[in-house]
């Protein structure tokens, strides 16, 4: 433990449809709030255990508890202020979050250490699609991108959680990861060449670290890399977040600008990984790397999530 009492640590955690309970159906078809199979006080109690118990295994792994941690498919701020009235949280952590107008319901949020991270600013990036009807056309919503302009110690980090369009239905979303990539390409570019500030991007990326969007976002226009993405050597490596039927993804990931490798900068990258704790692991012997998920389609075993949460750790430098 002696050796990571000079480190630091920020997660990203889809902690898959963190929603409150359902009030009890009318009629026992209708459909319900969440989406989810009998959605009850009990589930949901456990559902909030088992996040916090993530939480506990890393602080028993690093030492300590993330600088800050982004989260998704969480429902609005109520599961997020149970969440850190449970063990290993206390008062010294704070939320940044905002409603967006995703269709399910589902948000993203950042949770941090007031005691060593500030709060400069914060918004949400919010993007709608225009699709077209025969007779009419209409707007589609995703989830936010949350933007939040945050101090540690004399730096300025400029932190965008994440968690985009899904590759269901035959990647029928993909126009819209690409836009939205693509805008972010163009604030991020402008705050580390402009700007010359730091800037890390977390989240769901819905798509693997080798796939083209995500190689070419590390680059500004001249092709000069401004960015690196730490989990394009784990994801050739084999280490995966999340699997969809035989295939091991890495969806999660955290992109960082390259101020991270300056020695002069407070926080130096040290390594990223899959926290994929056997705690975390499927109790199935046949599936036993893969993430103890809260629901298999409609069946619910009462597991975590079905991603690992991720990790990037930094060292700290000598203050100058």
């Amino acid at each position: 433990m002696s050796n990571k009492i000079n480190e630091e640590f920020i997660s990203f955690y889809n902690v898959e449809n963190l929603f409150t309970p359902d009030p009890p159906p009318v009629h026992k078809l209708d459909p319900t709030a969440s989406g989810l199979n009998n959605w009850d006080e009990r589930k949901y109690q456990n559902k909030l255990f088992k996040i916090a118990h993530v939480f506990q295994l890393m602080q028993e792994s690093e030492g300590k508890l993330p600088l800050f941690i982004g989260v998704s498919e969480i429902q609005g701020d109520k599961p997020l202020q149970d969440l850190l009235a449970l063990e290993p949280f206390s008062n010294d952590f704070g939320i940044v979050h905002y409603e967006s107008m995703d269709e399910r319901g589902v948000d993203v949020a950042l949770i941090y250490d007031k005691t060593k991270i500030e709060i400069l600013s914060s918004e949400p990036i919010s993007y709608f699609f225009t699709v077209e009807k025969q007779d009419y056309d209409y707007y589609d919503t995703t989830r936010d991108v949350l933007y939040c302009k945050v101090k540690y110690e004399n730096a300025v980090i400029h932190v965008f959680v994440l968690h985009l369009p899904s590759k269901r239905e035959k990647d029928v979303n993909k126009p819209k990861r690409d836009y939205i990539l693509a805008d972010l390409n163009t604030k991020v570019k402008n705050l580390i060449v402009s700007e010359k500030e730091s800037v890390i991007i977390l989240g769901d990326f819905n798509e693997n670290p080798d796939e083209e969007n995500l190689s070419n976002f590390l680059y500004d226009d001249e092709h000069n890399k401004i960015l690196m993405n730490p989990f394009l050597d784990l994801y050739k490596s084999g280490y995966f977040s999340t699997y969809h039927y035989k295939s091991g993804l890495l969806f999660d990931q955290m992109i960082l600008s390259t101020n991270f490798l300056q020695q002069n900068f407070p926080l130096a990258f040290k390594e990223s990984k899959v926290f994929n704790h056997e705690k975390l692991r499927s109790w199935d012997k046949k599936f036993s790397d893969r993430p103890f998920r809260t629901f298999a389609g409609t069946r619910y075993l009462g597991g975590y999530s079905d991603h690992f949460p991720i990790l990037t750790v930094f060292e700290k430098t000598p203050k100058h």
